[in-house]
């Protein structure tokens, strides 16, 4: 069974394809937010690295979100023209859960924190379970002082995970217990992607392209900018 994962949510790109084997080919770029121009030149190539045809594809795999709405909304939309075309099922994984399971062997609470832009972040928390980790909270939106609230109340030792904890660095770091992850694990890859959507896949765990949604949390700025010029209509 051939997973062929596409991740768009932040400003980071990334197609892979795996399998049984695991990853067999992966592509990814985080030079701006060009995503429109990148996946499908992305998808041609992880496809000849890894000595496949298109066709061979079993499952299609997507980043859902919660992330930055443009980039979100074509890496969707590209996973469900695929799928759609290929006559396969989907498996939709959010931004955050893929965050969390790069960081999966710590035995500290893991909070996956992605910058929400507009001065809020999207996070979850989770802890560390056999084989990954298991997210024990909602995915929430809130400001950098919303979610340092949050850690101080709960009073254990955490390991922050994404690029909205880096962009606040100097906030976090003043909570006691609190350790971020370096900038090469700031943002979600299409390699975990393949490997939890593969594991799903086996249990038969998806979707047809028509069910699966993304995950905004947050109307996309040009509409809160527009609801903002015209006195906040709803």
């Amino acid at each position: 069974m051939l997973i062929l994962g596409i991740e768009s949510a932040t400003q980071k790109a990334g197609v892979a394809i795996g399998g049984h084997e695991g990853v067999l080919a992966l592509f990814e770029s985080a030079r701006g937010r060009r995503h429109v121009e990148t996946l499908a030149p992305a998808i041609r190539f992880v496809c000849r690295q890894a000595r496949i045809e298109l066709r061979e594809i079993s499952v299609v795999a997507v980043d859902i979100g919660p992330g930055l709405f443009t980039g979100l909304r074509v890496g969707v939309a590209t996973a469900k023209a695929l799928a759609q075309a290929l006559r396969v099922p989907m498996i939709g994984i959010s931004s955050l859960d893929l965050l969390a399971f790069q960081v999966r062997f710590t035995p500290r609470v893991v909070v996956a924190v992605i910058d929400a832009r507009r001065g809020e972040l999207f996070y979850a928390f989770y802890r560390q379970v056999p084989g990954g980790v298991q997210r024990v909270s909602d995915l929430l939106v809130g400001s950098p002082g919303d979610l340092s609230s949050e850690l101080l109340a709960m009073g254990e030792e955490y390991l922050l995970v994404g690029d909205g904890a880096l962009r606040y660095r100097e906030e976090f770091e003043e909570v006691q217990g609190v350790e971020l992850v370096d900038q090469w694990m700031a943002h979600p890859s299409s390699a975990p992607l393949v490997q939890l959507a593969h594991a799903r896949a086996l249990r038969e765990d998806w979707v047809n392209s028509w069910e699966l949604e993304p995950l905004y949390l947050r109307k996309p700025d040009a509409e809160i900018n527009w609801q903002t010029r015209h006195g906040g209509a709803a």
